[in-house]
Formats: structure tokens, sequence, C-alpha cells
């Protein structure tokens, strides 16, 4: 039998926090290994308990998510991460995706939706909030033209164009790591070629980047 994927719930309000942990519990591939609201904890945590993903609310009294998020991987910590907000701002979305987030979630969603797209994520998907999509969107149709998509397609090695098609399936360092028989820190250093070579700066943007290329191709 599988182990269940372990969560770790950064979320000041305690009730939110506790009717989170309860529903993600029920659910038999889910764990949530700690919860707290302290954001001190979370690299102990971290060490700790080796999460699957990391779930925090961006809007915290002693330290902003994304602040914190930049922390832990400036600390080394690369644990994938999943913001779950009130905010459906823009610029909130972008400063999240230019960190690499696995997902960005809104609280108003239904609650069985929520436990659904945070267990995609723990398994190595991208999600993001169903009404945050147009505003996905709108971020990135100011992206390269089909012709210049190509090109900068061109300017990628095969192994290149190979972990771009794993990124696209949202796929984590590790799993690709796996698949091509290759270590962790060389596809760290593929996928920081890919996003230089690109023009982009998450690994969401080099997904829809390559799902696009694929779908502008096919036309």
């Amino acid at each position: 039998m599988n182990q269940p994927l372990k969560i770790i719930l950064v979320e000041d309000h305690s009730l939110c926090r506790s009717g989170l942990t309860d529903l993600l519990n029920q659910r038999g591939q889910m764990q949530v290994a700690a919860a707290t609201g302290d954001a001190e904890q979370v690299p102990t945590l971290l060490q700790e308990h080796q999460p699957d993903l990391l779930v925090l609310d961006l809007r915290m009294p002693s330290i902003d998510g994304l602040a914190l998020l930049r922390r832990l991987r400036a600390a080394g910590f690369e644990t994938p991460a999943l913001i779950l907000t009130m905010s459906d701002a823009q610029e909130d979305l972008a400063a999240a995706l230019r960190l690499g987030v696995r997902g960005y979630l809104l609280k108003d969603m239904e609650p069985e939706d929520v436990i659904a797209a945070i267990g995609r994520a723990a398994r190595g998907e991208l999600v993001v909030a169903p009404s945050l999509m147009l505003k996905l969107a709108q971020m990135l149709q100011h992206g390269a033209p089909g012709g210049e998509r190509q090109d900068l397609l061109a300017s990628l090695t095969e192994r290149e164009l190979e972990i771009l098609e794993h990124l696209a399936r949202g796929e984590s360092n590790k799993t690709i790591a796996r698949a091509l028989e290759i270590s962790h820190d060389t596809v760290k250093l593929h996928v920081r070629h890919i996003l230089s070579k690109l023009n982009l700066s998450s690994r969401v943007e080099a997904a829809v980047f390559a799902v696009e290329a694929r779908a502008a191709k096919a036309r």
C-alpha cells in the first residue's frame, strides 16, 4: 500500500488550520504531518518530516507567505509549495509563480475542490484556482509569438527539450531525475538553462510555454 502524501500546513487562523487538517486527513491519500501558525517553526518541521508539499497562507501577521518561501529557498529548502489565500490579485499570483510554486488556490473555492487540488499538487501537478485562469492567460499572452517561440525552442539542446516536456506534465525535479536516470542537481541545472534561454521566470511559465508551442506546431 502506498504511503500517504505528507503535507505541512502553515496557516495563522486556528479554525481554518484545524478544519483543513481534518479534511486532508480524512482522505486516505494524504496526511498532515504538521500544522502551525508560527512561521519560525517551519524550517524545523521541514527537516523533521520531509513533506511532499508545503501549503502556505499568503497573509500572516509575522511574515508574508512569499517572504517565508524566499527565506526557505535561500536556506536550501526545496520542498514544493502551494499558496492557499484569499487574494486573487494578479500581482500576488505573478509573484508566487515567479517563485516556482506548485499551486495557487483561493480559500473561497469549494472545500472538496481545494482538497483535490492539494492532492494533485502533492503528486507533482501544477494547480491554479479556476477563477484565476483568465488572469494567468493575460499574464502569459505577452510572451513570445509563435515564430519567436519556435526560434527559442530551437536554442534548446535535446536534453533540455526532453526536460521541458516533463515540466509540461507538471513533474518535480526528483521525478524527472528518476525518469531520465540523471541526478537531481543535473535536472536543476538544466531547468535554469531552459528558463534563461526561453526568457522565463518560473517552471509554470515553462510548462505553459511548452504546451502552447506544441499546440501551435499542431495547427
